[in-house]
Formats: structure tokens, sequence, C-alpha cells
């Protein structure tokens, strides 16, 4: 018996063999390169965009990422996500060991009755020999171990350790998606205080040219039709004002929260006014195939797909014998001053298996509906990768447009200005009528409102761009997932050990998953 456990055992902790597919990474279409790689602003050098907003040069965006970064709640919830994961991976560690084990003890007084079984029944001379009050103490250590034949607990731990690296990938994506949501607020922020600004501009300029007309009109030089001209296009002009001031307000409202501060908090980061910031002559994209390495929820549908495998292993093995090793010490007497004597030890030990039989196709239909599963993680997986190649096309292609209207516009606003300059003078001269004056006051208008909001799209589109190439979420490399504050609550609350340690959450190599690897304590 003692050489049948022994090699019981060294089969559990080496394994026979693990059933069900071997996970490699599906494969994946993609492009030699991007459509827009032909215009001059689109660079083909690679780069990994680790934190892309520097390359607008703009101070304050660069503090409110790092702000959002640091204290933003999403974010942390997903942290927590990833210590949770952790956990899971530990616990799934241990099925590796004997899944039963503990010391139990008793202490018990016995009464027997005389007049029923088993006393009843014995000869009245063997009766009255018997002691039908006793007690019994006993003290045993139990273990009951299912060895790992088939690669069932290596599975669930290869699906352990691919969630937590989908959970980092999930970290990874909110992080991206963040930094993109708080560059794209403060870069609309900006727009609204231009478009402002060019309002209060053009109030004034309108305001000059209703004092030019109210001035001929006195001298009876024109009628008061152009003075209530004059005064319709400044009053409309200002209404727009009040709106644009709303949605500024509405703005930074949205971008506190963004930062996980309250609505105060962020005059302290945003000053009262700025300028829309400038983007960048070029963007490096590098090749498509770029992507797979370098967008966080690729490699979320990446691990999920890899999980998914795993729990097809696990199904496979309930079609095999389970074999099960059991057993204990301890000692037993009926006194607890005797419990530890040389006769009182008691121990067992014995091998054991169990084999599903008559399933009535559970089994096979629970396999199936894992390798269902598996399947649509795949397709997933592949349409991930469609979608982001997509999302990049698109950002370059209104990146590379949006450049070129804005130069269309830039240009088109100085020719506003000095008309409106010329109109006037030749208005006051009495050269021409005040429609040529109105004509140009609503051009310029017009045309600077459609700059602002134009030079905004530009910035906007490029952000989106550095979204869609998957750039961002590198800053938090060498840093923990969760604030120092929450983490110190936690240590206090329960005992984590190493686990809060970053380190300890990097997901293992692909190859190992599923190794035998020691528990965590």
């Amino acid at each position: 018996m003692g050489r049948w456990l022994s090699a019981a055992l060294v089969l559990g902790l080496t394994g026979c063999t693990m059933v069900g597919p071997d996970f490699e990474t599906p494969d994946a279409t993609v492009s030699n390169e991007w459509l827009a790689t032909d215009r001059p602003e689109i660079v083909g050098t690679p780069d990994d965009h680790g934190q892309w907003w520097k390359n607008f040069n703009d101070p304050t965006l660069d503090r409110l990422i790092e702000t959002a970064y640091r204290q933003n709640l999403t974010l942390q919830l997903a942290g927590l996500r990833v210590y949770e994961a952790r956990a899971i991976l530990g616990y799934a560690s241990g099925t590796l060991y004997p899944q039963v084990q503990g010391i139990n003890g008793s202490a018990a007084s016995i009464n027997l009755s005389e007049n029923s079984d088993p006393v009843s029944n014995l000869p009245p001379a063997v009766g009255s020999m018997v002691d039908t009050s006793f007690d019994r103490y006993s003290l045993t250590f139990d273990a009951a171990w299912e060895l790992d034949f088939w690669g069932k607990f290596r599975r669930g731990v290869e699906s352990a350790d691919a969630n937590l690296a989908g959970s980092i990938a999930t970290y990874d994506d909110i992080l991206v998606t963040l930094s993109g949501e708080v560059a794209t607020a403060y870069i609309v922020l900006r727009t609204l205080e231009q478009r402002l600004a060019y309002a209060r501009n053009n109030v004034a300029t309108q305001q000059r040219s209703l004092e030019i007309a109210d001035v001929r009109f006195r001298n009876e030089l024109v009628t008061e039709l152009d003075v209530q001209l004059s005064r319709s296009l400044l009053e409309a002009t200002g209404s727009t004002i009040p709106l644009l001031e709303s949605s500024i307000d509405r703005t930074r409202l949205a971008l506190s929260l963004l930062l996980g501060l309250p609505p105060s908090g962020l005059s302290d980061i945003i000053s009262e006014s700025g300028h829309i910031p400038d983007v960048p002559e070029s963007i490096a994209v590098g090749i498509p195939a770029d992507l797979l390495r370098r967008r966080p929820d690729i490699r979320r549908h990446e691990m999920r797909a890899a999980a998914q495998s795993a729990r097809i292993g696990i199904a496979k093995a309930d079609f095999y014998p389970a074999l099960r090793l059991g057993g204990n010490i301890g000692w037993s007497a009926g006194s607890s001053s005797d419990l530890f004597d040389s006769g009182s030890d008691v121990s067992f030990g014995g091998v054991g298996f169990s084999w599903k039989i008559l399933n009535y196709g559970r089994l096979r239909n629970n396999e199936r509906v894992q390798d269902a599963r598996f399947q649509q993680t795949v397709l997933a997986y592949e349409n991930s990768v469609l979608n982001a190649a997509r999302e990049v096309e698109d950002g370059l292609a209104r990146f590379s447009r949006s450049g070129d209207r804005v130069d269309h516009l830039h240009k088109s606003v100085v020719a506003a200005r000095r008309a409106v300059e010329l109109a006037q003078t030749q208005y006051r001269d009495g050269i021409i009528s005040y429609t040529l004056v109105l004509d140009s006051l609503q051009f310029l208008s017009l045309n600077e409102d459609l700059l602002a909001t134009a030079r905004g799209e530009e910035a906007r589109s490029l952000v989106a761009t550095y979204k869609a190439l998957g750039g961002g979420w590198q800053i938090r490399e060498g840093n923990d997932y969760i604030s120092d504050d929450i983490r110190e609550t936690m240590q206090e609350r329960t005992d984590w050990g190493e686990l809060m340690e970053a380190s300890s959450v990097e997901p293992v190599e692909a190859g190992q998953r599923g190794s035998w690897r020691l528990p965590d304590r």
C-alpha cells in the first residue's frame, strides 16, 4: 500500500496530462499599412504613444490627465478588480494541493440505555459486564486529495491566470478611455472659451457699427432701418453668449467628475481662459500589426478566449476517473489523560476513485457549451482587431481632413476681418449701403465661430486617433493599481500578505499558465 500511495503522490505532483486544447492566439487579419500614410502629416514610423498628450505642449492638459490617473473613481474600481482577480488566482492555485485537510477534535460523555440495543440484546452475563457510561476523547488530522491526473485543476489555474491578465487589460483600456475623455473635455472647454471670446469681440465690433449707423441716422444721412438692422444683429450675437457660458459650466462639471474632484477643485488646475491646444505637425502611426500588442481591449478579448479555452479542458476532465487519496492520523482514548499514550494512536489511509458514467449527456453537452463559448470569444477577438483598425483609419481621415478645413477657415476669417474694416470705413464715408456692412459682420461672426469649432475638432480628432492607437495606459507601468489610502484601509481590514504588491499581480506568460505554483499564504 505504501508503494501505491507514493506512486500516486508523485503522479499527483507532476500530473499525467492536461486534456483539452492548449490556447493559441487566434489569427487576426490586419493590413500592411494604413490608408492615410500617403498624407504628409501621417508618418509610418512606430511610436508607443505612452504619453501622447504631451504632443500638445499644454501643461494644463498634462496636469489634468495626471490628476485623473491618480483620482478617477472608475479607474480605482478597475484597479480593485485586478486585486480581486489575483486573489481568485490564489484560490485556484490552492486546488492543486490536498483539497481537504484539517485538525478535528472531540470530547464526549456517553450513557447507553441498558434496555435498548445494543446492550439489551446481549446475554445477561455479558450485558452486566458492559459499562454503559463512559467518556471518549479524540484528536485527528484528516486529509483528502483529488490528484490532478487530467489537468482539471491546472486548467483552472490557467483560466484564473488569463482572467487576471484580462482584468489588467480592462484596467488599461479604462485608462486609455479616461485619458482620451479628459483630453476631449478639456479641448471642448477651450473651444467653447474661444467661441465665447469671438462672440464678445463681435459684440464689440457690432456695437461700433451700431454707433456709426446711429450717428448717420441722427444726421439724416440714412433711415432708421440701418439702426434697427444693426441693433438686431447685435442682440442676436449677444444671445449666444449665455448659451456658451452655460456650456462652459457644464463642461467644467463633467471634467471635474472625470478627475474625481468637487467642482470647486477644478479652478486650482484650469484658469478661467486659455487657448485651444495646438496639434503637432505630424503623427507617427507605425503599422496596423502594432495594434495587436498595444491596444488593451484587444488583449482583453485575447485573455477572455484563453480563459474560456481552459474551461474546455476542465469540462473534458470530467469524462475521466478521478483518483483520490484520503486518510487521517490521530489519537483516541476513553480518558483525556490517556489520549497521547502509545496505545491511543489511530491511522487510516486509502486510495479511491470515482468515474461519472451514465451521465445522460450532461458531460458531453457541458463540453459543447464551453466549446461554443470559446468560439464566441475567438470571433469577439477577431472583431475587436477589425474594429480597432477601423477606429484608427477613421481618426486619421478626420485628422487629415480637419487640418485642411482649419487652413481654409483661417484664411476666410482673415479676409472677413479686413472686409469688416473696409465696410465700416466705406459706410461711414457714405460709399456703400448698410447691407454690405451687415453682411460682412454676419460673415465674420459665422466664420470665427466655425474656425474655433474646426480647430477644436482637429484637436479632438487627433485625441481620437491616439486613443484608437491604444496609447496612454503605459503611465501605470511600475505603479500600483489603487491609491495608497485604499491599500492601507484594505490591509488594516484584511491580511493581504504580498498580494498588494504591484509585482504580484503581473500575469505569467502564456506558455506558463496552468503550471504548478506555490500557494499564496
